[in-house]
């Protein structure tokens, strides 16, 4: 889930805005996914004639309704040329199907989209496009939910089941759109990525092929709301400041507004609020309405568990190409875990998994040649629309399965190296567990550190000076924090940093990193942030540069030699050491193991290059400020922050490391 910051695609920030753009057209003016549209615009500007979805395709609107007699408002686009039949492709969204014109958005049959499906291939290919408000927003009927629970013992009046709403809709389409061939696809987006893994469960006969894009699957547990037990403050408050309740039907709100900061700084502007209550105190009881049980829900309880969709992506019978982006800063865990659950509950299905060096919906907006300062040689996200998605579309809704050729199960994008890659599943079979570990002097190798190196390495963490997530001031989360460069950070005296000796040759990581910390602290409660990082070596080409010949002192430029690449960062709440769903304090002084696990990564450190580890307690504002005393944190009071003297071991029965998943070295 995300929102907007401004209207202009050039200013989005990740969370806020890019999983509000992908998943609906109040700004982007799309009835599906507003990155498409942009994609596909911009493959309109070369040589050939633009393409017109007016020519192509006439707009219908319905009201289709659902087995308790709710009505869900559809719009549908079928191809003018009526000599053959068509697929439907479907997007179920709760931002409006809304057509943005004038910058607001607009229902009725006389607007239409920039775009409508992933890449302009789909409307030139011909498709019966589908897009549908969900239950209980905008223009249909019925009561909403946050991530509708798929099982609820009692279901409040309107309450729906979105695997239910799915098979209804299909069976009044078959029935009632004519020149259709009796196959169905979905795909979406962030929020609209989890609609359409719900859609699929006990899948209706006629869906033969899904592809949930960045889904939203366990908000607890990596994704949107909480990472490691930690609250994902900045993203939260600035999507749920907007993403509001309207009583429907209703085609409000016509747009989206942006949340007064009172400055560029989020940094400054959260720590001037310190706590929870102080922060969403600055917004309207609307504004909190959605915002205050995510924060208020702490731990992994009934609240979230209910809402976890992964345990329930069962009986689906249609092939599935799961989507994500490795800097995805919103839900770089949910296509990972909605694979999984695929794999282990739906044997015998394709169940694909494709997943680029790309930000949050990046592969359906963007060119994926860059991201931030990190280059990637390649328009990656090009490739993936041509190559990838429209073939696994057109294989599955048109094509005969006995006649193409099988996709790979895993086509991943591997980093450093800036080559595809495709294996039998993922994480690799062939990756090998191994530990890096933290030793004195900042050392980082694969060795245990020797019987007489220090013990330990300390640092004192303040709630009242914070480390800062990027080195610049922002008020939304950037889209290229995920990539950012850590020297800003390695600098202060609350980072721990360790750092490999200079690499003799490549080392490629493909599959989840797990820290195993022995660690203490002077207080009773502490988070843990640990970040992997590659660091450029001291000669390298230097960054981007303007291209404006200014007569006038210019800013200095970034030199890339020295860059601290952030390749994976993930906190974790110290009270959750041991349970999510139970929290824990802190003895002081008591050395205890901490053992958790981030977001897999496929990233290969080249030769010439360092292997770097930072470690600290705070991550601000991307996180919530720990108070460091064991407190209900929502209900922190000012004075319950306190400092507190943070160490980790590195001693014999200790040993402190990072345990990553290696594959053998490339043959040439």
């Amino acid at each position: 889930m995300v929102r907007f910051r401004k209207l202009s695609f050039s200013l989005f920030s990740a969370f806020p805005l890019s999983l509000f753009l992908l998943s609906s057209p109040v700004l982007a003016g799309t009835s599906a996914q507003a990155g498409a549209a942009t994609a596909a615009a911009a493959a309109d500007s070369g040589d050939e004639p633009k393409y017109g979805l007016r020519e192509h395709y006439t707009k219908y609107e319905y009201r289709i309704p659902m087995r308790d007699g709710t009505k869900l408002f559809t719009a549908v686009y079928v191809p003018k040329d009526g000599s053959r039949s068509y697929p439907f492709l479907m997007s179920r969204t709760p931002y409006g199907v809304g057509v943005q014109d004038q910058g607001q958005s607009h229902y009725g049959v006389g607007y239409y989209p920039a775009a409508l499906g992933p890449s302009r291939e789909f409307e030139k290919s011909g498709y019966i496009f589908v897009s549908q408000d969900v239950r209980g927003r905008y223009m249909s009927e019925g009561r909403w939910q946050e991530m509708t629970p798929h099982l609820k013992a009692r279901p409040e009046q309107g309450e729906g089941n979105e695997s239910q709403d799915m098979y209804d809709t299909v069976e009044w389409l078959l029935k009632n759109v004519p020149n259709n061939n009796g196959k169905v696809g979905i795909w979406g987006i962030s929020y609209g990525g989890f609609y359409t893994s719900a859609s699929i469960i006990d899948s209706h006969p006629a869906i033969k092929a899904a592809s949930p894009q960045a889904p939203v699957t366990d908000l607890f547990m990596g994704d949107d709301s909480y990472h490691g037990g930690a609250f994902m403050l900045a993203a939260n408050f600035d999507f749920y400041s907007a993403f509001n309740e309207e009583k429907n039907p209703t085609p409000l709100p016509r747009r989206w507004e942006e949340f007064d900061y009172g400055t560029e700084d989020g940094y400054e502007f959260f720590l001037g609020q310190q706590t929870l209550q102080n922060i969403t105190g600055k917004l309207t009881d609307k504004q909190r309405a959605l915002l205050v049980p995510t924060i208020e829900h702490s731990t992994y309880d009934e609240f979230w568990q209910t809402r976890n969709i992964a345990p329930h992506l069962k009986n689906i019978h249609a092939a599935v190409l799961t989507v994500g982006g490795w800097y995805d800063a919103e839900d770089v865990q949910g296509p990972l875990t909605t694979y999984r659950s695929i794999k282990k509950n739906n044997p015998g299905i394709y169940n694909g998994l494709v997943i680029g060096p790309w930000s949050h919906g990046g592969w359906a907006r963007n060119d994926g040649k860059s991201l931030g300062n990190v280059g990637f040689d390649s328009k990656t996200a090009e490739y993936y629309r041509k190559n990838i998605v429209f073939p696994f579309f057109e294989q599955y809704l048109k094509g005969g399965k006995e006649n193409a050729s099988p996709q790979p199960e895993a086509q991943v994008f591997e980093t450093g190296t800036n080559v595809w890659k495709s294996y039998a599943s993922w994480p690799p079979l062939q990756a090998q567990a191994r530990t890096l570990y933290l030793g004195g002097n900042g050392r980082l190798t694969w060795q245990q550190p020797p019987a007489d190196a220090p013990a330990y390495d300390e640092y004192i963490s303040d709630p009242k000076k914070p480390v800062p997530y990027i080195g610049y001031a922002a008020t939304a989360v950037p889209r290229e924090y995920m990539v950012s460069d850590q020297r800003f950070a390695s600098t202060r005296p609350d980072v721990l940093v360790y750092r490999s000796e200079v690499l003799e040759e490549d080392v490629t990581l493909a599959g989840p990193i797990q820290p195993s910390l022995f660690v203490s602290t002077t207080g009773t409660d502490a988070d843990w942030v640990v970040k992997l990082i590659d660091v450029y070596p001291s000669e390298y080409p230097s960054g981007k540069n303007s291209d404006d010949k200014l007569n006038d002192v210019p800013p200095p430029s970034l030199a890339m030699a020295g860059y601290q690449q952030l390749v994976r960062g993930e906190p974790l709440r110290g009270k959750f050491r041991n349970s999510f769903e139970k929290a824990e304090p802190f003895t002081p002084g008591k050395v205890e193991n901490l053992s958790y696990s981030m977001p897999d990564i496929n990233h290969t450190f080249r030769r010439g290059h360092r292997i770097m580890v930072q470690i600290q307690s705070s991550w601000f504002p991307l996180v919530d400020l720990n108070p460091q005393t064991f407190v209900d944190i929502p209900h922190a009071k000012s004075e319950d922050f306190q400092k507190a003297t943070q160490r980790v071991y590195h001693a014999p029965s200790q040993y402190s490391g990072i345990v990553v998943q290696v594959l053998p070295a490339a043959k040439p």
